[in-house]
């Protein structure tokens, strides 16, 4: 990056090394400020173009290979994005709402009261809703630890547990959804057929009795189920649009049908509705076909004999032969709905589980029967269709809380999905458990056993058992339950097949990826065939309490999988889990997980057996085949080996991606590490997560010098110890340290088990160090952890970190985002912060903001960044404006370039170097001082370091003249070594200076300048150069005026110089960026995102 006068470009694997020439960068980059890092701008961009670029994206990618992506797609950069418009209410609650409540609470919340009992059903309701409310809070804090894009939960629990899990969970959530069409369809045929147009029925089961009436229902409802399914699927294929505008109005009849219930509970209080129900003995009668509730009734002077006599009777003459049980019993009439001020909720306490083919039976009432005699006319009575015991409830009944994930698929069209995902969902989930649980209560407080229990409504004229009870009308409640089956239906199967479409695109299951394509538009044409087909195997079952335990499965199953992934990554604590939401705990998702995994095997041990066998054959499908060993220890050394393999097989995803650390630490003489603190620092980074390598180096022969690298490995493992480092330690023995470090940078790790970044300490002293190989070690190794494409972390002043033991109860870490290398600097701050020490640190965000962005908009930009990643900071975009380069700067520079020069040119001792070194810097400094214009400004200057000219006061310049005039050589000396020709610079390089008459060696006789070092008075600063410590100069400033008091500041830290001549430069640079810190962390990004918005 810092090239030197005339020194051609080294071939290097360097980012832009091959780029545009040093003028056509310095004419782009021009009145930027940005002079240490224009050389990589290609690669790491200023920070306001990329908040300007993501301004424009509604989702972010998620790394820099998507980066790539989105850029050369031309199409994506020619569509108008149109922002999200949907809030929480409209965007999450009202869709869960309408997905949560429907087809079981019409048609079977009021069986499952009679049956289960008031006790029994609001147990059922209490653990479904639990478990979905557990869910739900897992599904919140995975749904706000980034963007989750359509595909809902596949998405979140492939991209949590990888694509082997979230295929498998992908399938069985899209069986669910697709078994869920099918109950829904079901359910709307039933109350055609059932309370709307009976008449319409193709097989009629009029006169039929037991199998055979059953029989024709089921045929019924294949036949309509069928017509509707292919009506349903010409419609989403045709016009999906109108299915989503039509949602509202599903919705609005669900809400409706609700609030008609709630008034009829109201009205029952004074004035129930009249329902009477027709008891013969205890038992139920069949209503329909009866006149009256009697077996005779007087008419003038005489009596005649009712329907239900003919029902019961071979005859209808009073002495006809008739039924014993009709003979023995009295013929009464029943209240349906007694009300709810009635006290009839003592009776629908416990449950009342029947067989099938019982009769319904009226408790605590009278009955005269015979169990010897068989049971005739049973179509005459209420009957039980089929046994019914507590965990088949349960099946049936948990359909009915799913649909939790209505709002996380529509993340994309939210405003602020984080925000409104959790809020919608718990809302959702908190209202519709409030409903369930209240008509449990309200249910058996207001209707009798009887009726509750009678599925069909057959005792009470063939009325839906629900309606009866609402108010103004029982139509209110059919038609509503009915539009609302058919909006949930359509919109199954228009969920489904996107969901299906979603999983093909990813490739994981490789058979299934022509289900991936579609219409031009992207509608799932093939996904919607293969949709269509299965739900139409749901159809053939025909009966919904059948559908029912198969959709609980496959939810189940998918609710169990989002407990766990949440659980996992609480525990794992990746970098990367950042939720927004708050409220979560490992606990609650292993609970939910429990919950969810005992709810299968309540259902139906066989089905829950059958799912999971299913999952496992797709998760085997997808995972690469592995050998096992013998014995416990093959089995432990299969994994191992099994999961290196597994790592080797390409980088981490962004979203996974950690830092495993190479720590590379000096040794003294006893072999001891010099730099401990460098162990405070990674295990405060690292908090025993993740790999870590501490490797040191020991110069010399393998076969001499063995003891002392066992002795320093020793010294390493004793350290990492006291520090409580966990990781590995390496020790390599090379005939020279920098080959030694090489190796260790090259071959540190084990297969994919490798490190990603390389932590190394700035070296202290490098101006006076007594070996000038310190300082090429050091560029060295950013020189190969940049070929290496690995990130780099350098401390300064590592001594003043401070130790695992020490805590800050206040004070901030300072970001300074200068460029964008991936996210470094945005995740080594959390990562701080997750420790102890640096827990009650702030985080501070500053950018810079050049002449011609606009600073309001990039902040504006930088917080929203910053809320999608999920990092609270206070931000700040400082400006940095133009300003003209002071006299100090050339000089300073000059100074810089003559003693590389000179060190470079002479090989002296050191006494001698640091003589010479010192009379150049004299008389460099008195030419300066003894011309001082009136207008310029001296300013005295303070360095840290002793020994050389550099760390000794120096005035500096400041001329106050527009940047742009060109520099003219004064009439009393036109020769002056160090004075500017208007040719020599370029436009937009040119330096305003008035410079001194030439040296007057004869006012100095003490100094005796060799001749060969006379002629580096005739060096013109390399205006590259010139231009660098400028920019480095007026950073430093900013960085100090904001950041002293800052318990720590990350900083990006510029590229190395391509070639060798440029080293010092580049080390003096950065000491001029880092001046007056305390603590500063340099950062260099590996050449790859490290942090991404999504989950």
């Amino acid at each position: 990056m810092f090239a030197g006068d005339g020194n051609p470009k080294e071939s290097s694997p360097f980012i832009n090394s091959s780029g545009s020439s040093g003028v056509e960068k310095t004419q782009q980059y021009d009145r930027k400020n940005m002079a240490l890092f224009e050389e990589e701008m290609d690669t790491s961009p200023m920070v306001s173009s990329l908040l300007s670029s993501l301004a424009n994206y509604s989702n972010l990618p998620q790394g820099s290979k998507e980066h790539e992506e989105a850029e050369n797609n031309e199409e994506a950069r020619k569509k108008v994005v149109q922002a999200p418009r949907m809030g929480t209410v409209m965007g999450v609650y009202l869709p869960c709402m309408q997905n949560i409540l429907g087809v079981i609470l019409f048609l079977r919340m009021t069986w499952l009261v009679g049956v289960g009992g008031v006790l029994g059903t609001f147990l059922i309701v209490f653990m479904c809703c639990s478990t979905t409310m557990l869910t739900a809070i897992s599904m919140s804090a995975i749904a706000t630890n980034g963007v989750v894009p359509a595909g809902g939960s596949y998405y979140m629990i492939s991209r949590s547990l990888g694509p082997e899990f979230g295929g498998a969970v992908g399938i069985c959530f899209y069986l669910g959804t697709t078994f869920a069409g099918a109950m829904y369809i079901l359910g709307c045929i039933e109350i055609l057929l059932i309370y709307i147009a009976p008449q319409a029925a193709v097989f009629q089961i009029e006169g039929l009795e037991g199998a055979e009436a059953e029989a024709g229902m089921l045929n019924n409802m294949r036949v309509y189920g069928t017509i509707v399914l292919s009506f349903m699927s010409l419609v989403v294929f045709v016009g999906v649009k109108y299915v989503n505008k039509l949602a509202l109005v599903f919705l609005a009849c669900v809400i409706v049908s609700i609030l008609a219930v709630y008034g009829g509970v109201i009205k029952t209080a004074f004035d129930p509705p009249d329902f009477p129900i027709c008891l013969l003995g205890n038992r139920t009668l069949f209503s329909k076909g009866l006149d009256v509730c009697a077996k005779t009734i007087d008419r003038g002077n005489g009596t005649i004999t009712t329907k239900l006599w003919r029902f019961f009777c071979d005859s209808e003459f009073l002495n006809a032969t008739c039924d014993e049980y009709f003979t023995n019993n009295n013929v009464s009439q029943l209240q349906g709905i007694p009300g709810i001020t009635s006290g009839i909720l003592a009776e629908n306490l416990f449950s009342t589980f029947m067989k099938k083919n019982d009769i319904l039976e009226k408790r605590g009432l009278p009955a005269v029967e015979d169990p010897d005699i068989p049971l005739a006319n049973s179509n005459r009575y209420v009957l039980a269709d089929i046994t019914s015991f507590f965990t088949l409830l349960v099946g049936i009944y948990f359909p009915s809380v799913t649909g939790i994930m209505a709002g996380s698929n529509r993340s994309g069209d939210l405003q602020d999905a984080q925000k409104s995902i959790p809020i919608g969902t718990i809302l959702a989930i908190s209202t519709t458990s409030a409903i369930y649980m209240s008509s449990v209560i309200l249910f058996g407080a207001c209707v009798d056993g009887v009726v509750l229990r009678d599925k069909f409504g057959e005792g009470v004229n063939g009325n839906l058992v629900i309606g009866t009870l609402a108010w103004p009308s029982p139509w209110v409640i059919v038609f509503g339950s009915f539009f609302s089956t058919c909006g949930a239906g359509l919109q199954s199967l228009t969920g489904a097949p996107r969901l299906l479409q979603a999983i093909a695109r990813d490739g994981i299951i490789p058979f299934l990826r022509v289900f991936g394509h579609g219409k031009a538009n992207g509608e799932p044409t093939w996904a919607l065939l293969l949709t269509a087909s299965i739900c139409e195997i749901g159809i053939i079952i025909a009966s919904l309490d059948s559908v029912a335990p198969i959709l609980s499965m496959f939810f189940l199953m998918c609710y169990m999988f989002v407990n766990l992934a949440c659980a996992l990554q609480t525990l794992l604590r990746t970098p990367n889990w950042r939720p927004r939401f708050k409220y979560y705990h490992w606990t609650l998702s292993f609970l939910g997980m429990s919950l969810c995994l005992s709810l299968m095997f309540i259902c139906s041990w066989y089905y829950a057996i059958v799912a999971m066998v299913i999952a496992s054959c797709i998760y085997k499908y997808i995972e690469a085949e592995k050998e096992w060993g013998d014995g416990i220890r093959g089995v432990s050394l299969s994994a191992a080996r099994y999961a290196l393999m597994r790592l080797e097989e390409g980088p981490p995803h962004t979203k996974n991606w950690r830092p495993q650390i190479l720590v590379l630490v000096g040794l003294d003489e006893e072999q001891n590490v010099e730099q401990p603190r460098l162990l405070s620092l990674t295990n405060q980074l690292k908090a025993g997560k993740g790999l870590t390598i501490v490797g040191s180096c020991v110069v010399g022969t393998y076969l001499n010098n063995h003891p002392q690298a066992q002795k320093a490995e020793q010294s390493l493992r004793k350290l990492m110890e006291t520090e409580r480092v966990k990781g590995f330690s390496q020790v390599v023995i090379s005939s020279n340290l920098r080959d030694a470090t090489s190796h260790l940078i090259q071959a540190g790790g084990l297969g994919g088990l490798r490190h990603n970044a390389v932590l190394v300490s700035f070296p202290k002293n490098w101006k006076k160090a007594t070996d000038s190989q310190q300082l090429s070690n050091f560029i060295e190794v950013v020189r190969e952890t940049t070929a290496a494409r690995l990130a780099l972390l350098v401390p300064k002043n590592i001594a003043a970190y401070p130790s695992n033991g020490e805590r800050f109860t206040e004070g901030h870490i300072d970001v300074w985002w200068i460029v964008h290398d991936g996210g470094m600097l945005m995740l080594l701050p959390f990562l701080l912060r997750q420790h102890k020490v640096w827990k009650k640190c702030k985080m501070r965000i500053f950018t810079v903001a050049q002449m011609d962005d606009n600073s309001i908009q990039m902040k504006k930009d930088l917080i929203t960044f910053l809320y999608h990643l999920r990092l609270d900071a206070e931000v700040e975009v400082v400006e940095m404006h133009d300003s003209d380069i002071s006299a100090y700067t050339y000089e300073k520079t000059l100074v810089m370039e003559q003693r590389s020069q000179i060190l470079k040119e002479m090989h002296l001792t050191k006494n001698e170097r640091e003589r010479e070194i010192q009379s150049i810097t004299d008389v460099s400094r008195g030419s300066i001082r003894r011309k001082n214009p009136p207008n310029l400004h001296a300013q005295k200057t303070d360095e840290s370091a002793g020994g050389s000219v550099e760390e000794k006061p120096e005035e500096e310049v400041q001329l106050i003249q527009g940047m742009n005039t060109t520099l003219i050589p004064t009439p009393t000396n036109p020769t002056s070594p160090t004075s500017l020709s208007a040719q020599a610079v370029s436009p937009g390089e040119a330096v305003q200076m008035t410079w001194s008459d030439a040296i007057d060696n004869s006012k100095n006789p003490s100094v005796a300048i060799p001749e060969g070092i006379r002629d580096m008075f005739n060096m013109k600063p390399n205006q590259s150069n010139v231009r660098r410590m400028h920019h480095a100069q007026k950073l430093n400033e900013v960085i100090v005026r904001k950041s002293q008091d800052a318990k720590l500041v990350l900083l990006n830290m510029p590229g190395p110089p391509k070639n060798r001549m440029g080293e010092e430069n580049y080390m003096e640079f950065l000491e001029v960026l880092t001046e007056g810190l305390n603590r500063v962390l340099l950062v260099r990004g590996g050449g790859r995102e490290v942090i991404t918005i999504y989950s």
